[in-house]
Parts: C-alpha cells; structure tokens; sequence
C-alpha cells in the first residue's frame, strides 16, 4: 500500500513538474532568445575583433582575446585607458552623490506625507512622484534651458556678481574650484605621481565637474518620487501597536524612528539603494541629451563611453568589453551592499543556571 501511495504521489509530482514547464516555456523561449542570446553575443563581440559589418560569428571575425580589456585597462594603451578611467571617475562621484541623496530626501518626503495630520496628503504625493514619470528628455531640455546663457539660474548669479555661463564648462572638479579659491591650484607630488587608470589621485578625488553636479541634481529631483512611494508602502505596514509600544516606553519621536522604524525598513531600504546603484551606473540618457560627455568628458560615463566605441567609432569589441567591465561592477558593488545590509542574528544568551545555595534557601 506504501509503495503504491509513493508511485501516486511521484506521478503528480512529475505531471505538476511537466505542467509548471510547459505554462513557463513561453517566458523561457522569449528570455532566452531576447536576453540570454544577445548578452551571449556581447559576449564574444567583447574577445574578438568585429568592426560592426556582416555577422558577428562569420569566419573573418578573428578571437582576440583579452586585448580589448587590456586596451581599457592598461595604462600603456594610451587615450581609451584615459577615458575610461576618466568615464569610470565621473561614474563614481555620480553614484556616490546620487544614492545618499535620493535615499534620504525619498525616505523624508515618505515619512512626511504619511503623517495622517498632514492635509492634503494626495495632492502631497502625486506631486512628489510627478517628476518620476515625466520623459527624461525632457526634464533634461528644461535643465538646460535654465543653465542656459540668459536661463534663470546665470540671470540669479548675475545677482551675486557671477557672470557669464563660463562657469558652467568649467572642466574642473568642484573641489578643485573651492581650492582654487584659497590659492591651491596644483597638485601635491605625493597625488601627482600615483594614480589608477591612467589619473593621478589629484584627478580622482576632484569631486564632479559643475556640469555633472548639475546633472546630480536632475537625477535626485527625478527619482525621489518613485523611491518614496516604496518607502510609503513599507511605512504603512508598520504595526502601530509596535510604534504605541516604544511611546508608552518613553521613546522620542527621532529615538522611535531611529530604534523601532528604521530597522522594520531594511528589506526596503535593500531594494532603495540597490536599485539607485544599479540606475547610477547605468546612467546614459541624461548624458546623451543633454552633455554629450562634455564639456572637456567631465560628464562622460561608462554607458556612454560603450555607446561612442560602438556606434560611433566601430570599437565594438571596446564598448562591448567596457559593458561587461560596467556589469562586473555593479554585481560586485551589490554583493557588497548586500552583505552590509544583510539580517544580523541576534547573540544567544547563556542559560541561567540558579545557584544551588539560592534554591535552597527558597525552598
């Protein structure tokens, strides 16, 4: 009779098992043949020498190997290793700007329009969250138009004695600026003669160029809504009787936010900050509407460095290895993040263990 109930239970569990994969072939086939096979492709453009003509897998199309990471990596090889660093260091201040920033105003506004004593919470919302779904192309020609020459931001600085829209192609990094102020414009041999990817430390830790710090601010103004709605829907679930809890313990409202809220958002707060890093890296549309990697490639970044290899110089092999280069460090960066974020376990406590005296007495 076991045996038998074994078999029954073995023959639905394999028609359950053929069913799920014929309800999921579909998806399977449409994944496999629109993002499986062309990261594929990438894959062997990025280790040969495919100039962009004809198929990339016909028999003209010679294996390369590594050169083309070398080409970007190396310091020996010149401009390309230039401007990917040079790309991967505008990249850097970008996401190290833009994921704070938009982390921390999207969980604010959250917290702000789910006060229930706030009136108006509707309009509050819709309007916080309007940026997000507004075309990116056009907030970008609207940046634009107010960094402009005559735009209103230059015709507010003409206030303060600013002058001109020279400043906004000013190639130098902000913190250069702010030294330049105090008479430091050079760089101190011990940053001068080391460097990473064909720059000096000097260059690294130059901060954004004022056209990329511009840029920062489109992409917190743009983002913060979407981000807030997920920490809205985090908040709202929320039990009350823990926050009730903490006030009848004395708890302040920041003590409350900090020790009760706070560690009941981390699941969210994950995904915030893993899709801000993912978004930051990836950043091009911006980029190519608006800067065109100018002015002097402050504001190119590896996307569109992939971009101008590939389309405009037929380096397909270049931009295909800068993307899996671009994609490597957004895993790792991940994995990272993720292990900081990660669910710590509570330490055991040791067993109490009454002294013999002490239960003598008490009997």
């Amino acid at each position: 009779m076991s045996s038998r109930r074994s078999r029954d239970a073995g023959g639905i569990r394999g028609r359950e098992a053929a069913a799920g994969w014929l309800f999921t072939a579909p998806a399977l086939v449409i994944l496999g043949l629109f993002l499986a096979l062309p990261i594929l492709m990438a894959a062997w453009v990025s280790v040969s020498d495919w100039r962009g003509q004809g198929s990339p897998f016909s028999s003209s199309v010679g294996f390369v190997g590594a050169d083309n990471y070398r080409g970007i990596l190396s310091a020996e090889s010149g401009l390309p290793a230039r401007d990917f660093g040079t790309a991967l260091r505008n990249n850097f201040w970008y996401v190290v700007l833009v994921v704070p920033l938009q982390t921390i105003l999207s969980l604010f506004l959250a917290v702000l329009v789910n006060r229930k004593v706030l009136r108006g919470r509707g309009f509050f919302r819709t309007a916080f969250y309007f940026p997000s779904v507004t075309s990116s192309v056009a907030i970008v020609i609207v940046f634009l138009f107010l960094f402009s020459g005559s735009g209103a931001v230059n015709k507010s600085l003409s206030w303060l004695g600013v002058n001109g829209p020279n400043w906004f192609a000013d190639p130098r990094g902000v913190a250069h600026v702010v030294l330049g102020v105090f008479g430091i414009d050079g760089a101190p041999a011990l940053l001068s003669d080391n460097g990473f990817l064909s720059l000096s430390w000097w260059e690294w830790l130059a901060g954004p160029s004022v056209a990329m710090s511009a840029l920062i601010m489109l992409a917190v103004f743009t983002t913060s809504g979407t981000f807030m709605l997920l920490f809205i829907a985090a908040l709202q679930n929320v039990s009350g009787e823990v926050q009730e809890a903490a006030l009848l313990d004395g708890a302040s409202g920041w003590q409350r936010f900090r020790f009760v809220t706070l560690p009941l958002l981390r699941p969210t707060l994950f995904t915030v900050l893993t899709l801000g890093l993912i978004g930051t890296w990836q950043v091009f549309d911006q980029i190519f509407v608006g800067t065109q990697g100018g002015p002097a490639k402050t504001t190119i970044t590896p996307a569109y460095l992939s971009y101008t290899s590939s389309f405009l110089n037929n380096r397909w092999g270049q931009g295909a290895a800068i993307a899996f280069i671009l994609f490597a460090i957004i895993v790792v960066l991940t994995l990272i993040q993720r292990w900081v974020l990660r669910e710590r376990g509570v330490p055991k406590r040791k067993r109490y263990v009454p002294d013999a005296a002490v239960v003598g007495t008490t009997r």
